[in-house]
């Protein structure tokens, strides 16, 4: 080996380092996670003359809350906490041809009519960025391209023109000449977020950065990228649907149970105002096993239909599949219809699917997937006006739910008559006109009802 140089492995998982190959990694107990690559030693140089550190107070830090950026996407505002924090870090994650290039991308057509806008693309040329430019509408002077991978004249070019956001696309095209380690490698991607992490607290610029997914869906690289960025933001949806769902995993100045929905049409991505409705459209009238549900994402009520389709088992072992919720939450749910209600669930097969290919596992929804289906195994349609939440115990009650009120008043405005909710739940909720609420203690009491 050549001298000066030496040998590391790294955890791809959590970026542990280790002099030698291990099976499995100390810190965070994965197998065959570690990976070799090649660092340069430090050269040992006139060490710099550290000035003593300023220490404050708790008494006198200042309390007031940073200027938020808008960006003219109020859902996007929404998931941020209302909108971008000058000098934060922001990593954006999903599936390859979800959309991300493209938001960002809106994102800088509305800023730049006002602010001074940087976009660095190290997998595209200027001339696809201007194609996809083409098909949004039309983008101020103020936003400036580059299409570079080194880091260095990157961040030259940063500290030059300090814009007021800088977006990054991706975080592993990006490599250091002082690292010796191939683009992508978890030390470029560390050594990467690191600068742009300075370059951000220190120079005031919110950054943008654009990562990779892995085929778990995990952003690619060390996890160790996730602590080092303020928000953690993931694109969620099916590429060959319409919609999109952004959700933040991690947010240092808001909340993470928010969530934002796109439609992907031909001139990018539009705002879905209304998810409820968004959803619900398509339904079919008078069919069992469909029911509507409500989730609450963040201080958001979604309506959300849940389809359930229960039929004989031809084999000696039946079949269970859901999609858009828990698995194993439907199976104990269908063990306390058996064991509570009476139901012979044992030998039937059960497909649960909540429409749309949203994913929710709130425990409110654990009511619908009741009803939905037990309807489809007596074949009895539910009434098409009728919504119901709430959470299932395996005593078989149905306890209470956070925000009933939001709930029921969505319910109201898209048109619903009645709403099935935990008795504890219906105390809360003050009389609603238009709409019929309905208490129940125990699934026993959703049986009358079907």
């Amino acid at each position: 080996m050549a001298k000066g140089k030496k040998s590391i492995f790294f955890c791809q998982n959590c970026g542990h380092e280790e002099s030698k190959w291990l099976g499995q990694c100390p810190a965070c107990r994965e197998w065959n996670t570690f990976v070799e690559e090649k660092v340069a030693s430090v050269k040992q140089g006139n060490a710099r003359q550290l000035k003593e550190a300023d220490v404050v107070a708790l008494s006198g830090v200042s309390t007031e809350e940073q200027d938020r950026v808008r960006t003219g996407i109020d859902e996007l505002d929404r998931v941020l906490g209302g909108g971008i924090v000058p000098g934060s870090l922001v990593l954006v994650g999903g599936d390859p041809g979800i959309g991300k290039s493209t938001l960002l991308l809106q994102v800088c057509q509305k800023l730049s009519e006002d602010k001074e806008i940087l976009y660095i693309s190290g997998e595209e040329s200027l001339a696809q960025i201007k194609l996809r430019a083409n098909r949004m509408g039309e983008f101020k002077d103020n936003l400036l391209l580059l299409c570079e991978t080194n880091l260095e004249l990157i961040r030259s070019v940063i500290e030059k023109r300090r814009p007021q956001l800088a977006v990054i696309d991706s975080i592993q095209t990006m490599y250091s000449e002082e690292v010796t380690s191939a683009p992508g490698s978890v030390s470029q991607v560390r050594e990467s977020t690191n600068v742009f992490m300075q370059l951000a607290k220190g120079l005031g610029i919110s950054i943008f950065i654009v990562g990779h997914v892995t085929k778990e869906g995990t952003v690619a690289g060390p996890r160790v990228l996730e602590h080092m960025v303020d928000t953690v933001l993931y694109f969620e949806g099916d590429r060959h649907a319409s919609y999109r769902i952004l959700r933040g995993v991690k947010n240092r100045f808001g909340s993470t149970n928010e969530i934002g929905v796109f439609e992907m049409r031909q001139d990018g991505l539009q705002e879905v105002a209304n998810p409820s409705e968004y959803m619900l459209s398509g339904r079919p009238e008078n069919s069992a096993g469909s029911v509507v549900a409500c989730s609450m994402e963040g201080t958001r009520p979604i309506l959300i239909e849940i389809q359930a389709l229960v039929c004989q088992s031809n084999f000696g072992m039946p079949r269970r599949t859901a999609a858009g919720t828990d698995y194993n939450r439907v199976n104990l749910l269908m063990a306390v219809l058996e064991k509570r209600v009476g139901l012979s669930m044992s030998s039937y097969d059960a497909y649960v699917n909540i429409a749309g290919g949203i994913k929710m596992n709130e425990p409110a929804i654990d009511l619908g997937i009741v009803m939905a289906l037990v309807s489809s195994y007596k074949n009895r349609p539910m009434d098409e006006k009728m919504i119901v939440f709430g959470e299932v115990g395996l005593s078989g009650e149905v306890r209470a739910v956070n925000m009933p009120e939001q709930r029921v008043a969505e319910a109201k405005k898209l048109g619903f008559e009645t709403c099935v909710l935990p008795e504890v739940s219906r105390e809360m909720v003050r009389e609603v006109k238009g709409i019929r609420i309905v208490g129940v203690k125990t699934i026993n009491e959703v049986m009358s009802i079907i």
